[in-house]
Order: structure tokens, then C-alpha cells, then sequence
């Protein structure tokens, strides 16, 4: 499936810069020396950002990408902390993020009002989810789509059922988190009950050598909010209305008014009432917004066929 937003031309992703160590010390020594150098490059304006992706893209001017690359490592770093969860090495995350990074640098358009974070970290979450799908063995057996998201969003949505009702017993839970991905209960409670309990062949593959103190803490959970958050969030958001701008040009004018009344403002008007100002009947109103809701879901699948991997 194509993707409006993706250069199917484009070439392939440049082989790994020297941001990522190759080097022989420790998995945690690597992993703060990426740490550091990510959070010392320094922030580029859009104009800079700008100049140097349309360097590397007419160009193939290898400083260009190299500086590009550096100032969103830290994006890598803040993507690879949310992952830590799954229990595997930092270091191995963030090299897998920075092949999603130089796989954006490669696609990215930059003739398009889209700043590259923005673009750049659906790659680079992609990348370490399909790293995280092939190294977990409790997923190995199942990858469907539906079996990707209750693996990414099972945590969080027992987690925002539980707040919301604390009466709600666990089958009730299993029962809601099944209807809201579209798997069994049986599936829910499976993949809960191996995700709360250890994965042997993971801390078997962690490091071929004896690993100290010194080093588990870099694989350990985290359960405290990452500073870096608040900023994915806001990036997040600007990437939907990205995306949600460019599904909207899939609607006729007619279309495009009716679902700006009904869906995008504050208190959307009913159906009657728009009836009213448009001249047509409530259920000509209504045949018309679903048909445009119908247009809009192809084209947002059309831009992003992992849609389903988010979290």
C-alpha cells in the first residue's frame, strides 16, 4: 500500500553513520555515550532543517544527512526509554530507531509543511516495534495486526480501564480490552499473563557475557513518566493533523463542509439542523457524512498502513 506521504522512488537508507558505537564496551557504556552525544547535537530551526534535507535529497550530500540524523537522535533516545519495558538491551533500541531515522531521511519530501520529528518518528517507532515483534518469542507465533496491537497497547488500556472503573473485575477488563481490538478474551488474557511473567529466551540473549549491576539497570522497567514524553505527545498530535489535512483533500466540497460541521467543531450540529442549511433531508445529511467518513478512513490507511502498531 502506497503511502501519499512516502516516496516510493526513493533510495534505499544510507548505511549506519558513525552515531551508533561499534566498539567493545558494555551494552550500558555504549548506551550513555549515544545518550550523551544525542542530548549535546544541537536543536535546528526550519529553515536549517529545511536546507540541509533538500541537500541530501538533490544531492546526496553525506554531511547534510549526518547533521540531520544527529539533531533527532535524541527523539531515537526518548523512543527507545518507552520501550524499555520489553526488557530488551537500550542499545540494541536505539540502533534499531536509528535505522527507522535514516529510513525517514531517506523518504522524507521536504517541499511538503511538515517538520522532519514529525515524519520521522512513525519510522522510527515502526522500527523498533518490528525489532521488539522478532526478538520476543511471545509473539512469534502470532503477528497479525490485531495480535501487534493488544501486544503494544495491552499495558495501557488494562491500566485506563482500571482507572475508570475500579469495580470492573479482571474478566470484565479482559472482556473490554477484546471488544476494543477486535481479539478474544482468551487472547487478552494469554498475552497478559506472559507479559506480567519473565521471558527466558530474552535474558538469555541480552549479552553472550556475565552481566553486572552495573549494566541491568539499563534494562530494567521504568515506571515513572519520560521527560521527552510531553514533547512525543505534542509531536503525536501534530502528526495526526498531518495526517488528518492531507485525508481531508480525499473529500468533494460538499463532503468537506459537512464533516468540518459535524465532526471538527467543538459542538458539532445534528443532522436536522444541517439538513436545514443545506437544503437536503437528515438522512441525505447522514448517507453523505458516512460516505465521507468512509473516504477518510482509506485515505488515513493510505498514508499508514502500520496504523494498527500504534500505541
Amino acid at each position: 500500500m502506497k503511502s501519499s506521504s512516502m516516496s516510493s522512488s526513493s533510495a534505499p537508507p544510507p548505511a549506519r553513520q558513525a552515531l551508533i558505537p561499534n566498539d567493545d564496551s558494555t551494552p550500558a557504556a555504549s548506551s550513555q555515550s549515544m545518550i550523551r552525544s544525542a542530548m549535546s547535537a544541537p536543536y535546528l530551526e526550519r529553515d536549517e532543517e529545511r536546507a540541509l534535507a533538500v541537500r541530501w535529497k538533490e544531492k546526496q550530500d553525506p554531511d547534510a544527512l549526518h547533521k540531520i540524523t544527529s539533531a533527532h537522535m535524541r527523539l531515537v533516545i526518548s523512543m527507545a526509554g518507552r520501550f524499555r519495558k520489553y526488557k530488551l538491551p537500550m542499545n540494541d533500541l536505539i540502533q534499531e530507531g536509528y535505522v527507522g531515522l535514516l529510513e525517514a531521511a531517506a523518504r522524507f519530501e521536504p517541499e511538503r509543511e511538515v517538520r522532519f520529528s514529525t515524519y520521522a518518528s512513525w519510522w522510527i517507532r515502526a522500527s523498533m516495534q518490528d525489532y521488539i515483534l522478532r526478538n520476543w518469542s511471545i509473539v512469534r507465533g502470532g503477528t497479525s495486526s490485531a495480535q501487534k496491537a493488544l501486544f503494544f497497547n495491552l499495558r495501557r488500556l488494562r491500566s485506563k480501564l482500571a482507572q475508570e472503573d475500579q469495580a470492573m473485575s479482571k474478566a470484565q477488563i479482559y472482556k473490554a480490552i477484546s471488544a476494543e481490538l477486535g481479539v478474544s478474551s482468551r487472547d487478552v488474557e494469554f498475552m497478559d499473563s506472559r507479559l506480567s511473567g519473565p521471558d527466558s529466551s530474552l535474558s538469555a540473549s541480552m549479552n553472550g557475557d556475565e552481566v553486572g549491576s552495573s549494566q541491568k539497570i539499563d534494562f530494567l522497567i521504568d515506571e515513572n513518566p519520560l521527560q521527552d514524553e510531553v514533547v512525543e505527545s505534542v509531536i503525536d498530535m501534530e502528526r495526526r493533523v498531518s495526517w488528518l489535512r492531507v485525508a481531508l483533500d480525499a473529500l468533494n466540497e460538499r463532503e468537506l463542509h459537512i464533516i468540518r460541521e459535524r465532526r471538527l467543531e467543538d459542538e458539532g450540529i445534528t443532522l436536522e439542523a444541517l439538513g436545514q442549511k443545506l437544503g437536503i433531508s437528515k438522512e441525505r445529511v447522514r448517507q453523505i457524512e458516512s460516505r465521507a467518513i468512509e473516504k477518510l478512513k482509506i485515505a488515513l490507511l493510505d498514508q499508514h498502513e502500520m496504523a494498527a502498531y500504534q500505541a
